[in-house]
């Protein structure tokens, strides 16, 4: 039997209490789903993050008046997150999230770094009708946020006769559903009964929670699979990175690294991103039973004291990997087999025409930023609404914020392609391969957590790095640009070439020195800079990379290589 920490002389964080106390997650939000507020209470929408949604409210709509000047408060809504293994999605499904974010949302759709997909601006009154319907075409929210695992990704091209494909989604599928949590409170919330007005809901019937326990996990916990080749989901900051081993077209095995993470917060320095650790080879049949006791090690011994300091790249490095290897193995119940180490060396974003394999094509089209909306000439809502209603293919989610439109037949190609661009989606070519593989998070004005914009200022940012690269003679230069309103990392901006961390108004840290493989943390280069300086910041070290660079070497490589001090010195001589 593994040891259990002895917790009886800490002094435990208010969430924890209100986990243990919750009845399984269901507090008090039974009655408040009830009542005709239009926000939930603190402790409840702690709660409600475990069902799929956060609370949230327009910052631009803090100062709003009636007409006899008297204040109307803030302006509440929900975000509801619905799971997406894999990225995996029928046509009806994806249409389905556009129509509930048309009827009862903001009127757009967006598509996560996670591979997820969000609805924003749903008012409180509509959150139940809103995620029974999720619940009704086979998707849920269930774990979506909270305390938890959270949505797992995988490499989501549909390459068709491919077995490590099929073995990756495989896994990916059963990781999501063994992890899920046991709590029936979900279902009696938000599927059973839509109307809300179940009996016994008072009635609590405790279930055993076998891998959460009755406080859950001290912090969010996050899962990727990929492949050496393509390391699309960045599995070296995710809690959990699977790695497909293949030999012989078949995966026998996944190296498995924890303890990544991206988040950190300024005002507590010991906080930082973080990339996974190598912790073991595991076999294909052994990947779940491994990941429950990576969960378990994490639930029993994560710090609950401190959130800023309870995720698990903490621990990992508090104990060092052998220690917390030897701990997994203790929990496991056998011990753990040594790393391959086979390196990452590769990604693609599945962009563009391409053969499935089966003699029919998939389109990866770029939504930049994975907002699904229709503004101006661009309506990517009306164009995707009109080939999907049109062709019922199934539609893949990628950690790029994009997706892909699959099982299309040739003879449809010129069709899809003109339905498409008539409505102003551009394809692939028509994109540089840097704004491609940019990603920014929703930051203003609904996330409570930003400092600054995100998603609404990187098209031009984008623009801007594409007008230099151009003068330098250097457009179809990959440079990977990940940004966000603040420091928690959502859309994993510590590892590209360039990652810009909202610092405060209008003003970012800007790191420099990953790459787009993901396998390094970048540095800090400069703290500080207005959006509009960034460009010409990078400017001179761009001019240098292209002078210097070596082989087929990345901006990112290339900045590393150099390092802060040389880098510094060449642009403060330019």
């Amino acid at each position: 039997m593994a040891e259990t920490p002895d917790v009886t002389e800490k002094k435990l964080s208010g969430n924890e209490y209100l986990k243990e106390g919750s009845r399984q997650l269901r507090g008090t939000l039974p009655d408040e789903l009830a009542n005709d507020l239009d926000y939930f209470s603190e402790d409840a929408l702690q709660l409600l993050k475990f069902h799929g949604s956060y609370q949230q409210d327009n910052r631009e709509q803090r100062n709003r008046k009636d007409e006899e000047g008297n204040s109307l408060g803030k302006a509440y809504s929900c975000m509801i997150r619905t799971c997406v293994p894999g990225g995996k999605m029928t046509a009806a499904q994806f249409l389905t999230e556009m129509d509930l974010g048309d009827r009862l949302g903001e009127g757009t759709m967006r598509l996560t770094t996670r591979q997820a997909i969000q609805l924003h601006s749903i008012l409180k009154k509509n959150l139940r009708e809103t995620i029974h319907e999720i619940n009704r075409i086979k998707l849920d929210t269930y774990a979506a946020c909270g305390d938890v695992n959270r949505n797992v990704m995988c490499n989501p091209v549909p390459y068709k006769n491919n077995p490590v494909l099929d073995q990756m989604q495989e896994v990916t599928v059963a990781i999501s559903a063994h992890l899920k949590p046991r709590s029936t409170a979900y279902f009696e919330l938000w599927v059973e009964d839509s109307s809300g007005q179940k009996q016994n809901m008072a009635e609590f019937q405790p279930v055993e929670e076998p891998i959460y326990g009755n406080t859950y996990l001290p912090r969010k916990f996050k899962i990727g699979v990929a492949l050496p080749e393509d390391n699309h989901t960045d599995i070296l900051t995710q809690d959990i990175g699977l790695l497909g081993i293949v030999e012989n077209d078949t995966i026998i095995g996944y190296d498995m690294y924890v303890g990544g993470g991206m988040g950190k917060t300024p005002a507590k320095k010991e906080t930082h991103p973080a990339l996974g650790k190598p912790l073991a080879f595991v076999l294909p049949g052994d990947v779940c039973a491994v990941c429950e006791a990576v969960v378990k090690v994490q639930r029993d011994f994560g710090n609950r004291e401190d959130r800023k300091m309870a995720r698990m790249k903490y621990l990992v490095e508090d104990w060092g990997i052998d220690r917390f290897r030897a701990k997994v193995a203790e929990y496991h119940g056998k011990p753990l087999t040594p790393i391959r180490g086979v390196q990452i060396t590769g990604v693609d974003d599945y962009l563009g025409w391409r053969e499935q394999g089966d003699g029919k094509l998939f389109l990866g089209v770029n939504i930049e930023n994975g907002r699904i909306k229709d503004e101006g000439d661009l309506r990517i809502k009306s164009g995707l609404r009109a080939v999907l209603e049109k062709y019922g293919m199934p539609v893949h989610l990628t950690a790029l914020q994009s997706l892909i439109l699959c099982d299309i037949d040739p003879a449809d190609k010129a069709d899809v392609e003109q339905i498409l661009t008539s409505h102003g989606i551009r394809m692939a070519e028509d994109y540089s391969i840097s704004r491609r593989f940019s990603i920014a998070c929703p930051a203003l004005p609904m996330c409570g957590l930003a400092v600054t914009e995100s998603e609404r200022v990187m098209p031009d940012f984008m623009s801007m790095l594409e007008a230099e690269l151009e003068r330098q003679g250097m457009p179809n230069e990959l440079i990977s640009v990940h940004m966000t309103g603040c420091p928690n990392g959502c859309a994993r901006p510590y590892v590209p070439d360039v990652g810009l961390v909202g610092k405060a108004k209008n003003k970012y840290t800007v790191y420099l020195g990953g790459n787009a493989r993901g396998t390094r943390l970048a540095f800090i280069y400069k703290d500080m800079v207005a959006l509009e300086d960034v460009v010409p910041l990078i400017s001179p070290l761009i001019s240098y990379f292209k002078s210097e660079r070596q082989g087929n070497e990345s901006f990112g490589d290339f900045c590393d290589r150099k390092g802060l001090d040389d880098l510094t010195a060449r642009s403060e001589a330019a």
